[in-house]
């Protein structure tokens, strides 16, 4: 028996096919596994993803499948991006496949409704393999695939995890930093999306920096909360996949969640949009979960409940974003998010 020795990447949204390119112009070929027959057959013939990343030429190393047991014969690495709600079903049949020497980096960015699993613990559910990790950090596709410099963060408790994701990533334009904190770099990249449909929103609503300043500064308290609520680090909010990934998706209507806080405010309705983007939001489920989650345990997370509010309560952007500004269960707020959660 052979010992693996390839890399797959599952999920060919435009993430998925930019992680793949950046492997294979890296000189690695890897397999991408995408759902759909067509979209094989149109990758492998022109090497363009044109659904998802346009006319942008991908690397002749890229081979794309449409089965899962050919994705992970010879893989010694997967790297995982499917949506969030799909992985458990995705990594059950994949788990078939695999043996306990693989390595499984996700670069998907929710969490499961119902049961509020991050998605390494699906991953370690559905699967014999225990070297996981996350990519994530401020990471929109189309910039990257475009090789603008851009950076990012591998995180995992295996060094030998942590060293593929670098190996097989790191370029001349894409930076890959490690650390060990896999529950806060998995939730921000996760909560960031919640923060940027509310920038969406005031955008929208024609606001200007002081206000997204505002939601952006105390949506990272939010997150931070949670997190060290969750088990992670603080300072791993102050990086790449906090404030970093944050920053990026607040401030750029490339974002998807960020689309859909500007559409919102613009009058169209959350079916109709979520239809139009032909990608998924993660972060319309994600408020959802997240919510429930913080209601359920007492959390004090405003902006998210006002999020939710708009999205699935029918509050107008109006009412929710002046909630905002109404006094908070304290007598008074401290602006030092560390001495701020000691006090909440």
């Amino acid at each position: 028996m052979t010992t693996p020795h390839g890399v797959s990447v599952i999920g060919g949204g435009s993430w998925g096919t930019t992680i793949a390119h950046l492997i294979g112009e890296n000189g690695h070929p890897v397999k991408l596994w995408m759902r759909d027959p067509e979209q094989v057959a149109e990758l492998n013939l022109k090497h363009r993803n044109e659904r998802y990343l346009g006319d942008l030429a991908l690397s002749p190393r890229v081979l794309a499948v449409s089965s899962l047991e050919e994705a992970a014969r010879d893989a010694a690495t997967l790297v995982i991006v499917t949506p969030s709600h799909s992985l458990r079903t995705i990594a059950r049949e994949l788990g078939d496949h695999l043996d306990g020497s693989r390595i499984l980096i996700h670069g998907i960015k929710g969490l499961e409704p119902g049961t509020f699993k991050r998605m390494s613990q699906v991953l370690r559910e559905e699967t014999c393999c225990r070297k996981i990790g996350v990519l994530s950090g401020p990471n929109l596709a189309k910039e990257v695939a475009q090789g603008q410099p851009s950076a990012t963060v591998v995180a995992s408790a295996y060094q030998e995890v942590v060293e593929a994701g670098v190996s097989l990533l790191k370029s001349k334009t894409f930076r890959v930093y490690g650390n060990d904190d896999v529950v806060g770099t998995e939730l921000g990249g996760t909560l960031k999306n919640i923060f940027a449909i509310a920038a969406g929103l005031a955008h929208g609503l024609g606001f200007g920096d002081n206000t997204k300043a505002l939601l952006l500064t105390r949506g990272l308290t939010e997150m931070t909360r949670l997190g060290v609520h969750m088990g992670a680090s603080v300072s791993t909010f102050s990086g790449l996949s906090g404030i970093g990934d944050l920053m990026a998706t607040c401030f750029s209507p490339l974002s998807r969640n960020y689309q859909v806080g500007y559409r919102l405010s613009k009058g169209e309705t959350l079916e109709a949009i979520t239809h139009d983007l032909k990608q998924v939001a993660e972060g319309v489920r994600t408020t959802r979960t997240v919510a429930d989650y913080a209601r359920a345990k007492g959390l004090y997370l405003p902006i998210t409940q006002g999020v939710a509010r708009v999205l699935f309560e029918g509050a107008t952007p109006q009412q929710a974003l002046s909630g905002l500004l109404e006094v908070g269960r304290n007598p008074f707020e401290t602006d030092a998010p560390d001495r701020e959660i000691s006090i909440l």
